[in-house]
């Protein structure tokens, strides 16, 4: 289980919400079997979705992240709840390229320099609302920090990390996000840049035994900062058989007839969490009278 700390300055003019996100990138990783690059993609993204998430106000509000890139992993999606829950997929979860000049694993390689990042956020009632940006880098962090920048306004930094070991576990992983509130000036700005400069990567320190409390605290060092909530986020899908049924009946009642009609047993696996759903004929023929 994850554990996701939100913290303020003492003058209410920036705020931090910092996640260790380990076990819910590990648990991806299981789901989804992801080579080393892709599991730092759709972990990165995974991360930023649940920072995102608890941002929200509703019990059912819910944010979605889609990376759509010219890479080959391509489209990488992340969907968190209000208490940072997550649930993702990736289209194609193996992908194997060299490292980068740095000799990281190559998530912009992965991901792809040219596309969109959409952000939607889901009220539960009337239309969703869908923010675009290009995709700046691929590395994520700095697409998620651009999307604020111009599509919210809002000042932000994030960091996002995933350490991934040679047998492909999952070592550590978590970020960051940094936001300048109304009535921030000048000095704090410069404040923030030169603090965020001195914190060691989210994954070094996580690693090293660093708790997301201490990375919040460090990230608004000098500016009395005080912890306003945590929670325990992990990798929860909301999948049912009622939801699966739903979907079928949407498909229209010809191509459900014509399934029935086709094979013995139709499956439906969820792209989340891999869960199979079974249907005999007879049930196909039910829901086509749904329709």
């Amino acid at each position: 289980m994850g554990k996701l700390i939100h913290a303020i300055s003492g003058d209410g003019s920036v705020s931090c919400l910092a996640v260790d996100s380990t076990d819910m990138v590990a648990q991806a990783e299981q789901i989804h079997v992801t080579s080393a690059t892709v599991t730092a993609a759709l972990g990165r993204l995974l991360t930023a979705a649940s920072l995102m998430g608890v941002r929200l106000k509703g019990e059912k509000d819910s944010v979605t992240l889609r990376l759509s890139g010219d890479g080959p992993a391509g489209a990488v999606i992340a969907v968190s709840d209000s208490l940072g829950n997550v649930r993702g997929y990736v289209e194609n979860p193996v992908v194997e390229i060299p490292l980068n000049r740095y000799g990281k694993l190559d998530v912009a390689g992965a991901v792809g320099r040219q596309g969109s990042l959409y952000v939607m956020r889901d009220f539960g009632a009337g239309e969703p609302y869908i923010g675009q940006t290009p995709i700046v880098s691929g590395e994520i962090a700095e697409d998620i920090t651009h999307y604020f920048a111009a599509s919210e306004q809002i000042p932000t930094v994030c960091a996002l990390g995933v350490l991934v070991n040679t047998d492909l576990t999952v070592i550590s992983a978590g970020g960051f996000l940094l936001q300048l509130l109304p009535g921030a000036d000048e000095d704090v700005i410069a404040q923030v840049e030169q603090t965020v400069a001195r914190i060691p990567h989210v994954t070094k320190l996580l690693s090293a035994g660093r708790s997301a409390r201490d990375i919040a605290l460090m990230a608004l060092e000098g500016f009395a900062p005080r912890i306003i909530g945590e929670s325990q986020p992990e990798y929860r899908c909301d999948c049912s058989r009622e939801r699966v049924e739903r979907a079928l009946i949407s498909i229209g009642r010809g191509e459900l007839r014509q399934m029935a009609e086709e094979q013995p047993v139709t499956e439906v696996d969820c792209h989340f969490c891999s869960k199979k759903y079974r249907f005999a004929p007879q049930e196909l023929l039910r829901l086509a009278e749904v329709n």
